[in-house]
């Protein structure tokens, strides 16, 4: 795919998505960083019903450790594998206290020594909290990133590793914002209708539902 084919594709994008925002609902790092850890493997709608009533009262470090695990699984029971997310959480919320005075660390490094927080996860905290151009592969942006030909590849990484090199510079701190909302409501794992896509015609797909 041609660098100017790549722009006009995110052009094209920004111009459909002018208000693209993440729908996770977060008011500080600490709370982006736990609605990210809990939406593995869930929808964020699941995971802002539960950190709605969460955050009323736990949204710091310290309030979510107190909770202890067996009370957090309860608080988060309706999200998918609830009992591990709450004892990640538990032992994130301590590190974050004992290694960091309690803030949400601003470096892949460190993000990534927590437990519960993988690459996608750091991605979304880097590039959403702290300003960082990176771009956080879901599943919605690998399958988005293979079928255009955006960025093909087997992997996570290669497509992450794909789409930092093709991206332009100017598109890339909103990259993610754009490319998972476009996966997740028009170019769909199934039912998707080319016909609505504004980027028909930059897509590569050989297989175009019109």
């Amino acid at each position: 795919m041609t660098p100017a084919k790549i722009n006009r594709i995110y052009s094209k994008l920004a111009q459909s998505l002018p208000d693209a925002k993440p729908e996770l609902v977060y008011e500080s790092n600490f709370e982006l960083l736990v609605a990210v850890m809990l939406s593995a493997q869930a929808t964020d709608k699941s995971v802002n019903a539960v950190t709605s009533v969460l955050f009323k009262t736990h949204n710091t470090p310290e309030a979510i450790l107190k909770l202890g695990v067996n009370r957090l699984t309860q608080k988060i029971q309706t999200i998918g594998l609830a009992p591990t997310k709450a004892r990640n959480l538990i032992r994130t919320c301590s590190i974050l206290l004992e290694q960091h005075n309690g803030e949400v660390p601003d470096n892949r490094q460190d993000l990534e020594a927590l437990p519960g927080v993988g690459r996608k996860t750091a991605n979304v905290v880097l590039n959403e909290a702290f300003g960082h151009p990176t771009i956080a592969v879901d599943t919605h942006i690998f399958r988005l990133s293979n079928r255009t030909g955006l960025a093909p590849g087997k992997t996570v990484e290669q497509v992450e590793e794909g789409l930092l090199k093709a991206t332009p510079k100017k598109w890339k701190q909103e990259a993610h914002r754009y490319l998972i909302l476009h996966g997740r409501y028009v170019c769909k794992a199934k039912g998707f209708d080319c016909s609505q896509c504004v980027i028909q015609k930059e897509c590569e797909f050989g297989d175009k539902q019109l």
